[in-house]
């Protein structure tokens, strides 16, 4: 049988809300009209989705494991639909994705000055999923920092940036001019797998609060510069490389200019 996902859709919102009136409410339609339609679905797939009492609404067992699997079903189908708007689009808008404490800026630009009339856009790249507006189609290019996964991708590399030990500035080695590894090792560092943040924010408000102490890149603590905040270069940490991503099926003569104009404006930035 070929799965309705108008159907998929109503029984989602009311396994959410485990109530028809509240989910035919998110839904724009009439209570009944949903009930009709929960009920169809179920005799489609042969099996009770749902129970009603006149108190709540139950899910089944069947009804648990169809609302796991449409969670990723109607995931997949929202990101595919946004995929073909975006190439549909591509010829009139670039958006493109950027890793916290990057600029993008004068490339957009460069570019824009030769594209007056293509319409540009940026969207910030999270620290741990970078590489997650690339995939769910919401950039078409990504000006991104590694490490991320580069599955699928094509990068071009633009350069690499030195990682500086961030303190409080209250902090006894904060007096240095610069620091090497081994004045690390006794140090409680915040970006182990043990203390991971949920966002730059928070790790900057640890660190003033006299929490620890993490490496981070250069241009992510000027971007975060504050009075209580020192950051010491580390002469001996490894640089973090910078690239421009894309997703290795794409092909957009925009995508293509875009990329020329931005390797060589960031090259020379």
């Amino acid at each position: 049988m070929d799965l309705d996902l108008r159907k998929l859709r109503y029984f989602v919102a009311v396994a959410e809300h485990r109530h028809f009136g509240r989910a035919a409410q998110q839904l724009y339609i009439a209570q009944p009209v949903l009930s009709r339609q929960i009920k169809a679905f179920e005799q489609e797939l042969e099996c009770t989705l749902l129970v009603r009492t006149t108190r709540s609404t139950e899910l089944t067992a069947a009804g648990k494991q169809l609302y796991k699997e449409a969670q990723e079903i109607l995931a997949v189908v929202d990101t595919a639909v946004r995929r073909v708007h975006d190439v549909g689009r591509s010829d009139r808008r670039l958006t493109v994705a950027f890793s916290p404490g990057l600029h993008v800026s004068d490339a957009i630009r460069a570019f824009t000055s030769r594209h007056p009339a293509i319409e540009t856009d940026v969207v910030p790249a999270r620290w741990w999923e970078q590489d997650l507006p690339l995939r769910d189609g919401r950039a078409q290019v990504g000006y991104l920092r590694r490490p991320f996964d580069d599955s699928g991708l094509r990068t071009i590399s633009i350069g690499h940036e030195p990682r500086v030990a961030c303190m409080s500035a209250a902090h006894p080695l904060a007096c240095r001019d610069e620091l090497t590894s081994a004045d690390l090792t006794d140090q409680r560092m915040l970006d182990t797998p043990t203390r991971r943040t949920s966002s730059l924010e928070e790790k900057f408000e640890l660190i003033a609060s006299g929490q620890g102490i993490a490496l981070v890149p250069l241009s992510v603590a000027r971007s975060y510069s504050r009075p209580d905040l020192a950051h010491l270069p580390v002469t001996d940490a490894p640089g973090a490389e910078t690239c421009l991503a894309f997703l290795a099926d794409r092909r957009e003569k925009l995508l293509r200019d875009f990329l020329e104009i931005a390797t060589a404006t960031l090259l020379h930035a």
